[in-house]
Order: structure tokens, then C-alpha cells, then sequence
């Protein structure tokens, strides 16, 4: 994995990508690398030569600035992700890895369609798992996103620790364009702090083995405090106080129960208004993407899951 390069081929690499580099300062570059290194405990060499081959990318610029949970409405947003086609793929899914979503979900407290769900969103059970090099959509947003950079210096960071101690080719991985990877496209942290090792071969595979996958999907929301058997969201009828709506986090109390819940506001094909109740369990799974309308999408596509794979048996 550290291969050696000397300095004058390092030196040419620099050069040859410079046109592609132009938007990025290579002094703080420079110091990223030593910084790297000595945090992460790798050879400076090699950061310094998968580094010399990170490409910035001004298309993943454009695709931050334009996320489809700030550019889409509720309805626009739903009809991406609630189709029959997905929901068809994704009993196909949970059929085929029943055994391991059965499991995952008996020691983890996370049901099945709610891990099958995250998956079909993210990435359509595998089959959409990106098509950016992770290297170069870290690179660029390290460097040429101010608004995020501190953050994703430290993916940056976090994906050459990870390509070392998990034996992934650092050039070669692909996700998307903010450097997530595999069928649940965890972030390098979150592939390191969460990712598990379902079948204990020593080998933890999120790109390429559903099982580990599907198990580490539940271990991310079971170590963000999943509620077993507590509720995710429900419809209400419209609020009669004046509140702020799509809060992630639960700040309301129910009297009757004593539990917080925040409430949602989607807007609606028709033009009408649709309100949801969302409980703890809803946060939970906002943790994975700080969108309310993301969450409102995976809570949907389990329940037509479950649905569709009930009406199969």
C-alpha cells in the first residue's frame, strides 16, 4: 500500500494536475500532508503521493450547492424514492438476505424494512452506488468549499486512514459526489467508527458485501440511540398553534405521554399540506441525513416494504 515515490516524480504528478488543481492553495495542501501523516500515524510519502493524484472537480462544487432535499418539494422529492420499482428491488433484497436482515435486526432492535429502506434510498439496494472517486470529491470540498471545509478536511483525513488499515485503493474507490461510499453510503468516519465485520473474516467490505453493509447500517442507528419498537413518525391533522416546523430534533411534549416529537410540514402534489409527528426514532434516522424529507422517504418506503413483502408470503 506505501508505495515510494521519489521526489521528482512526486514533483511531475504535482505539475501534471495543476491545471485541475487551480482553485486550491498547495501550501495548505502541504500542510494537510504533513498534518495527516503525523495524526494518522501514515507514511508522509505515501499521503503525499495519493494526494498528488487527487484531482479537483468543480462538478461536485455544483452538486453541493444544489441538493435535492433544498431544490425539491415534499411531493417532487417522494415520487424520486416511492415508485414500484423500487419497492419491487427492495423485497427482492430483503428476500434474498432474509437470513442476515433477520439477525441484524433481533440483536440490534432495528427492523428490517427500516435498514432495507435506508439502502433503497441511498443507493437502490447497490445498483447506484456513485461514480466520483472519493479522493478527488474529498480533495475538492477539503479545499474549494469554505462553508464545509473544516468538515470535510477531516473525511479527507479519515478516507487515507481507512484506504490503509482497510486495504481500499484510495484511487480507485467511488461514491458520491460528497465522498460517501458503498450500499449505504457511510462517510470514511462513519465507515470507521460504525462499519461491522458481519461474518468475522477480518475483512469489513461496505462496497462491495451487503451483509456487512446491512449490519452496519443498523449498528450506525443503534449507536445513535434507537428506540426498539418506538415509533418513527405518524400523520396528524394540522397543528392548531403557530410553531416551526421540520425540526429534526424532538422538542415538543406530549401532555399525555410526556415524550418529545417534532412536527412536519410537507407540501403536497395538490398543493395542500400533509403534517407528521415525528418521534425519536425519527432523529435517529436523521442522523444518517439531516433532512426531514430524506426521513419522511425512508419511514415511507419501509412501510410499502413491509407491505409488499406481506402481500408476497
Amino acid at each position: 500500500m506505501k508505495t515510494k515515490l521519489n521526489t521528482l516524480t512526486i514533483l511531475a504528478m504535482l505539475i501534471t494536475g495543476l491545471t485541475a488543481q487551480a482553485q486550491v492553495d498547495l501550501k495548505t495542501v502541504d500542510a494537510f500532508i504533513d498534518a495527516t501523516a503525523a495524526e494518522k500515524n501514515l507514511d508522509p510519502q505515501w499521503v503525499r503521493s495519493i494526494i498528488s493524484q487527487a484531482n479537483h472537480q468543480q462538478s461536485i462544487i455544483d452538486a453541493m450547492n444544489r441538493p435535492a432535499e433544498k431544490v425539491l418539494k415534499w411531493h417532487e422529492y417522494r415520487n424520486i424514492f416511492l415508485t414500484d420499482k423500487r419497492t419491487q428491488e427492495g423485497v427482492a433484497f430483503w428476500q434474498k438476505h432474509q437470513a442476515v436482515l433477520d439477525q441484524v435486526s433481533a440483536e440490534s432492535g432495528v427492523p428490517a424494512e427500516i435498514i432495507v429502506a435506508i439502502i433503497g434510498v441511498e443507493t437502490f439496494y447497490g445498483r447506484i452506488m456513485g461514480t466520483h472517486k472519493v479522493l478527488d470529491a474529498l480533495y475538492t470540498l477539503a479545499f474549494d468549499y469554505p462553508k464545509r471545509s473544516k468538515f470535510f478536511t477531516k473525511e479527507l483525513k479519515q478516507f487515507l486512514a481507512l484506504a490503509e488499515e482497510s486495504h481500499i485503493d484510495p484511487l480507485a474507490a467511488k461514491g458520491s459526489y460528497a465522498g460517501a461510499m458503498g450500499f449505504g453510503q457511510f462517510m470514511p468516519s462513519s465507515y470507521r467508527a460504525y462499519a461491522v465485520d458481519f461474518e468475522n473474516d477480518n475483512k469489513i467490505d461496505l462496497l462491495n458485501n451487503p451483509q456487512d453493509a446491512i449490519a452496519s447500517v443498523a449498528n450506525y442507528l443503534k449507536a445513535h440511540k434507537w428506540q426498539t419498537g418506538g415509533k418513527i413518525l405518524n400523520l396528524i391533522e394540522k397543528p392548531s398553534t403557530a410553531m416551526k416546523y421540520n425540526q429534526l430534533k424532538p422538542h415538543l411534549i406530549d401532555h399525555k405521554t410526556q415524550q418529545k416529537y417534532t412536527v412536519l410540514e410537507l407540501d403536497m402534489a395538490d398543493g395542500s399540506k400533509a403534517y407528521w409527528q415525528g418521534h425519536q426514532n425519527f432523529y435517529v434516522i436523521s442522523r444518517y441525513n439531516h433532512s426531514h424529507m430524506y426521513v419522511s422517504a425512508v419511514f415511507q418506503l419501509s412501510e410499502a416494504l413491509k407491505q409488499a413483502k406481506a402481500a408476497a408470503e
